[in-house]
């Protein structure tokens, strides 16, 4: 069994690492400042529930699979990269649309329809899973990360590893909603947030097409 400072460390360490701006973080971010503190806490909510997904599978002993199979972790890679040059072209033709033909970035979005407000959001927390389980990265990163504060006495494993694995995500969800409010309250303090907007889509596109390139030339772990 963990004792206090060991998780201690591992809680530290993972709210550190969920900091550290990424693909998931800059998703939040960008999708809360367009569109609200709602829409990036959707995507979080979406992120979150792919790294769940991920502990699941490495518990399951199929996370192995993509460390040790080139094929298996060649195939999800491609996906992935290919997943988010398709979300950076998408935000840099965002950054060709006027201004005035885009959503206020305050979080009292005025939606008439209620179900169209329900499917954009259900389109974010998609986006947003997708974007992190077509990461084997992120699978291996559960893989090289969690084991090593697994007790060796440890009386179930596999089961240690699925309550480490569910802190972990549990703080990453927290830290990335303190990005969603972070971001939606200097939207709300900004009062040229529009046009930044413009410049904030192509920043972010610019750098979803380079996490997915590096993404692609990212070679399998040797067996």
């Amino acid at each position: 069994m963990l004792d206090f400072q060991q998780l201690l460390i591992f809680m530290a360490a993972g709210v550190l690492l969920n900091l550290t701006p990424g693909p998931d973080v800059l998703f939040v971010v960008s999708h809360s400042l367009r569109g609200g503190v709602r829409q990036g806490m959707v995507a979080a909510l979406g992120i979150t529930t792919g790294c769940f997904f991920h502990v699941a599978v490495a518990a399951l002993g199929l996370g192995g699979l993509l460390a040790t199979s080139s094929a298996a972790f060649n195939l999800i890679k491609w996906a992935g990269a290919a997943y988010l040059v398709w979300i950076g072209l998408g935000l840099l033709r965002s950054a060709s649309k006027p201004v005035d033909n885009r959503p206020p970035a305050s979080g009292t979005v005025s939606i008439v329809d209620t179900n169209q407000n329900k499917a954009v959001l259900l389109q974010v927390f998609l986006k947003a899973f997708a974007t992190n389980v077509l990461n084997p990265k992120v699978a291996l990163f559960f893989l090289a990360f969690v084991p090593q504060f697994i007790p060796a006495n440890a009386p179930d494993p596999a089961w240690t590893f699925v309550m480490l694995g569910c802190l972990f995500n549990f703080n990453g969800f927290l830290v990335c909603t303190a990005w969603a409010f972070g971001a939606h309250g200097l939207s709300k303090r900004t009062n040229f947030i529009n046009r930044s907007l413009q410049n904030l889509d192509r920043l972010a596109g610019c750098m979803f097409i380079g996490f997915g390139l590096k993404l692609a030339v990212t070679n399998a772990p040797s067996p």
